[in-house]
């Protein structure tokens, strides 16, 4: 009997939601079941997520579900979006998860942010059809959370920037048709006027991916190191104003932690699934794991965590819908739920016993996949440091 833990597609928190978002649910649940779970072990092996799945995603509406009509969107709000991000957490296949999550929510949504009407009606209808793959390029070797510190610069010569310099750990940076790069235009201002965003294209002169990167986890999602080389960028290709890119990381983090954070509450609730239909099965000393009290309440009280997290990232999508601004509570979110799907996946393992050391489980590779909820999107010590500002 497959363990639901009271949670489905239609039971979902009506509070916050409507039926449109019901809809929703239902039918990336249903996408997964057919199109990613008979799959993804051989895009696991090959290192990513095909284009014509993204395309199929492209052709269901996932990837505009937050866009205007007038470009191919359904101008839905943050909470389509954890919806969306929360079940393809639940997919346990975290690599094509974070595949389309980084396209819809942490790259193109700089391009719907910051571009102009000539910028936007160029790329976001492809970006919407699963067509152009987008790619956001701030992470340096030396710099991560902190975007003051990059040191990839931009020159203006003429009617083009020459950008100069390396950007590491990009997803979708193999694969990627647009790049939203982070770079300096500024040398001797303050830090946090000195960042411009830039639009470029691949095959632009001067760009190259260096190499695709071997990850612990999430290995059906391509990465990649960034070498840019005087490459020529055209000033028209200038996302936003000169000198604010540092702000529009910053408003965008908000909505990528956001996103994070239901991504890892899918993960933990299908693993705390796949482990009660283990150890209801799984017998030792003559009976069901499931019958020894230590392992049902620890089952038990993780799931009461999870439903914790999953509320609040709810309520939070509901207010940010309104117009709130929520930089203490999506931090709050990045850091508690980065770190609680780790802990669901360490007991889950260790209720899997043998089986869960082994690469053929689901759970050994939702374990892997797992580990960089704490890490990427801005480190739970980063976050940390954000709620206690705000004490």
């Amino acid at each position: 009997m497959k363990a639901t833990l009271g949670f489905d597609a239609t039971t979902a928190s009506s509070f916050f939601f409507e039926e449109e978002h019901h809809m929703l649910r239902a039918q990336v649940r249903r996408f997964v079941e057919q199109e990613v779970k008979p799959h993804a072990d051989q895009w696991e092996a090959d290192g990513l997520t095909p284009r014509a799945v993204l395309r199929k995603m492209g052709e269901l509406g996932f990837f505009g579900i937050r866009y205007p009509a007038e470009y191919g969107g359904s101008g839905m709000d943050e909470r389509a979006t954890v919806v969306l991000a929360e079940e393809l957490g639940r997919s346990t296949y975290a690599g094509v998860a974070i595949t389309a999550l980084v396209h819809t929510d942490m790259a193109s949504v700089h391009v719907f942010n910051a571009g102009s009407a000539a910028q936007k009606a160029r790329y976001l209808p492809g970006v919407i059809a699963g067509e152009t793959i987008t790619a956001v390029a701030v992470t340096e070797p030396d710099a991560g959370s902190d975007v003051k510190g990059i040191r990839t610069t931009a020159r203006r010569e003429g009617d083009h920037y020459l950008l100069n310099g390396s950007k590491m750990f990009i997803t979708n940076g193999v694969h990627a048709d647009l790049y939203c790069v982070a770079a300096k235009t500024e040398a001797g201002g303050p830090a946090s006027q000195s960042v411009t965003m830039f639009l470029v294209e691949k095959g632009t002169p001067g760009f190259s991916v260096s190499r695709a990167l071997d990850k612990h986890g999430w290995r059906s999602s391509d990465t990649a190191e960034l070498s840019f080389a005087d490459a020529r960028v055209p000033v028209e290709n200038v996302l936003g104003e000169q000198g604010r890119g540092f702000y529009a990381i910053m408003k965008n983090f908000q909505n990528e932690r956001l996103v994070l954070g239901a991504m890892s509450m899918g993960e933990a609730q299908a693993a705390i699934e796949l482990t009660v239909d283990y150890v209801r099965e799984r017998k030792a000393f003559g009976a069901p794991l499931w019958e020894k009290q230590v392992v049902r309440q620890r089952l038990a009280e993780l799931a009461t965590w999870v439903e914790a997290g999953r509320q609040m990232i709810y309520a939070t999508a509901a207010r940010a819908a309104a117009g709130e601004d929520l930089v203490r509570e999506v931090s709050m979110i990045k850091s508690y739920c980065g770190e609680l799907v780790n802990e669901v996946m360490y007991a889950c393992v260790q209720f899997h016993g043998g089986m869960g050391f082994m690469s053929e489980s689901t759970i050994e590779r939702m374990a892997r996949d797992a580990r960089v909820q704490s890490i990427g999107g801005g480190a739970t010590e980063v976050m940390l440091e954000e709620v206690a500002k705000r004490m």
